[in-house]
């Protein structure tokens, strides 16, 4: 097959970028993993919803806080050498979890403190991989390499914790993050082997003065303003089930080889969404293909809320495929739209502020834990999911900007 020819994987013509990305599995793979096993490890010791709660906001925080700063570092310094720092410390901190839970010392605050320092180390880290790609690739090619970014994540979430579940149900889970360690050692040593021309250098400004211009940028563009807010909301209140996932299989009475293949259904809905969203790139609806998309995954999270508090697993498994189908299209096009609107000069900062969309994910577990807590996780899902679904309408009947995105057009201009 000519990779050349083919829009979903024309960005893997370039070797430097094809490298990166074949590398990038160990590095995903290994947080897919961090977050099933850190999840597991804290419902085992807590038994709560709540403490669950506690884990995304030491996931999120950090890193929400530290991203400001690690977007206008990743346009300041070299992203290969950035990556390569990153990949040491997180690989340093899960080794030092993996001998606490191994020895039997490890207890909640241990969890709490390590997931929060890999939190900071992520806020660094993620806006270097946002931004690494122009020095990887041709600007024509971005959406593949978005496309193709957004497949490993998808293919790892749909693998590695269902091996997740089957490693603690045989071993324990000093085996699981003994595993992320050596993912995250993978990754640097590939970043070690990229060879990548000297990045441009920025003029000398202060930290705060990036980020100022960063904020300017997102304010006076109201297409990357509106879809980067969409992106929050649908991450802390749509998608806060990821996070209350042990407390799900519990009530479905289905332990670690069900959670895992709870989490692993998310991620074969992704990667099929993935496969049908190559197909609606060029669609002169691609605004209200977006939107309906997200509209379409709030209903299948009511149907999945539902099947939960009736303990039906198939039909849990079953409407999480196709919500996290209908969330990946939403997240596709969205994200390719907002890489393509971006200066290069401005890509660290500003898609430093779309990476944060990721941390509403464990944060707005926060929330839907503290409802859990006293009303149950699935009528709390529903509560969150109702939330963003108002937003969502809201912005789908008085953003006509939004509503007229043209997938054409899209791909004409930067094509």
């Amino acid at each position: 097959m000519n990779i050349s020819n083919n829009p979903t994987l024309s960005a893997l013509r370039h070797p430097q970028f094809m490298r990166y990305w074949v590398g990038s599995f160990a590095s995903v793979g290994a947080t897919q993993l961090q977050v099933m096993g850190l999840g597991w490890l804290t419902y085992e010791l807590s038994e709560s919803a709540l403490v669950l709660g506690y884990l995304g906001a030491a996931t999120a925080l950090p890193a929400i806080i530290i991203t400001l700063f690690g977007g206008a570092l990743a346009d300041r310094f070299d992203k290969r050498i950035l990556l390569m720092i990153t990949s040491l410390l997180v690989a340093t901190l899960l080794g030092t979890l993996s001998v606490l839970d191994y020895t039997g010392t490890v207890e909640v605050w241990h969890v709490l403190t390590i997931a929060g320092l890999i939190s900071l180390v992520n806020g660094v880290d993620w806006p270097a991989r946002q931004a690494i790609f122009p020095a990887l690739i041709e600007r024509e090619d971005m959406m593949s390499a978005v496309a193709l970014t957004t497949v490993i994540w998808q293919a790892t979430r749909m693998a590695m914790p269902a091996f997740g579940g089957l490693v603690i149900a045989y071993s324990d889970t000093w085996v699981v993050f003994a595993f992320c360690t050596a993912g995250f050692l993978a990754m640097y040593f590939v970043m070690l082997s990229l060879k990548m021309a000297p990045a441009e250098r920025v003029a000398a400004q202060s930290t705060l003065t990036q980020i100022a211009e960063g904020i300017r940028f997102i304010l006076q563009d109201r297409l990357f303003l509106i879809l980067l807010l969409l992106s929050y909301a649908i991450f802390f209140f749509a998608s806060s089930h990821m996070q209350l996932m042990p407390a799900f299989s519990a009530l479905l009475g289905v332990g670690e080889e069900g959670y895992g293949f709870l989490l692993s259904m998310t991620g074969i809905g992704s990667v099929v969404g993935t496969l049908v969203c190559s197909y609606l790139t060029d669609s002169r609806h691609l605004g209200l293909l977006m939107l309906a998309s997200a509209l379409v995954s709030c209903l299948f999270l009511y149907g999945f809320a539902g099947s939960s508090e009736f303990g039906v697993f198939s039909l849990a498994l079953t409407t999480l495929f196709f919500a996290h189908l209908c969330f990946s299209i939403f997240m596709i096009t969205s994200t390719t739209v907002l890489q393509l609107e971006v200066p290069d000069e401005l890509r660290g900062r500003v898609m430093g502020f779309h990476a944060i969309c990721y941390n509403m994910m464990p944060l707005g577990g926060l929330f839907a834990g503290a409802l859990a807590n006293v009303i149950g996780a699935p009528v709390a899902i529903a509560i969150s999911v109702s939330i963003f679904l108002v937003l969502l309408l809201w912005i789908t009947i008085s953003e006509a900007q939004i509503r007229r995105i043209d997938g054409r057009a899209l791909t004409a201009s930067h094509g």
